[in-house]
């Protein structure tokens, strides 16, 4: 079995103790490559240092909803600057999250619009963070003549008649942990629906770990556990779901 975590963020410090560990239970359990995603500055870079060490983990680099508020007014250029990087696969991750409002809403559109055109500039795709803002988000990708900027919706779990929309602008789906929750029927129901060759599979490790592991810290190797949820939904085998998200993952991201 071949498998890529598109979403991981191993840079965070509930992994500082036993990073090695973590990155060699990855490599033992399939994973070809991990994608791992900055949320802030900070993070961005430490996601490009690893993606240095690391043959086989690639780094996105952008500022999340919740940091909005806080970037320098040079952020861009500093992102720019990462994105030089070879190993340097995306921006993101970044949107809109309005469920908890942790920077100021018009604050939030600002930055992830700035993004999204740093992106197209650099030709390069796009992680998208969306809770509750899929009005906002799908009126952004209009308004701003963004619509033929390619990229992932990271960790979904909007509504089917969203991620047609998404789908319809090109995007990928991407599911987490939470599609493998006994609560998650809806998850569940969107992701059967998304076709097979606009799917990918992630653990947004350390968080959103799945069952049978829910409750303790996420790590990239748990990744199959929603790899067999989804090939569970889609009706096929393993092997042939894990064949076809590698490939969507690779396309998308360059690899």
């Amino acid at each position: 079995m071949n498998l890529i975590d598109s979403h991981a963020h191993i840079d965070d410090e509930r992994f500082d103790e036993d990073r090695e560990q973590v990155i060699e239970r990855a490599r033992q359990n399939g994973l070809s490559k991990i994608i791992n995603i900055g949320h802030d500055l900070e993070s961005s870079r430490r996601s490009v240092q690893l993606a240095e060490k690391y043959r086989f983990i690639y780094a996105a680099v952008g500022v999340h909803p919740h940091d909005a508020k806080d970037v320098p007014g040079d952020y861009l250029e500093q992102l720019k600057e990462m994105s030089r990087q070879d190993k340097v696969l995306s921006i993101g991750e970044i949107g809109l999250d309005y469920y908890y409002d942790l920077s100021p809403r018009e604050v939030q559109k600002k930055v992830f619009i700035e993004q999204l055109n740093l992106a197209k500039e650099l030709n390069l795709p796009v992680v998208i963070h969306l809770r509750d803002a899929y009005g906002d988000f799908l009126d952004i990708m209009r308004v701003e003549g963004l619509e033929p900027i390619t990229g992932v919706m990271h960790c979904y779990s909007g509504s089917w008649e969203v991620a047609k929309e998404c789908l319809n602008m090109g995007f990928y789906i991407s599911f987490a942990g939470p599609v493998t929750f006994k609560n998650a029927q809806k998850v569940r129901e969107v992701a059967a629906r998304v076709p097979l060759e606009r799917l990918l599979v992630e653990t947004d490790c350390p968080y959103l770990t799945p069952v049978p592991h829910r409750g303790k810290r996420n790590e990239p190797a748990y990744v199959k556990y929603v790899a067999e949820q989804l090939a569970a939904l889609k009706g096929i085998t393993l092997e042939e779901l894990s064949q076809s998200v590698c490939r969507n993952a690779e396309k998308l991201f360059g690899i």
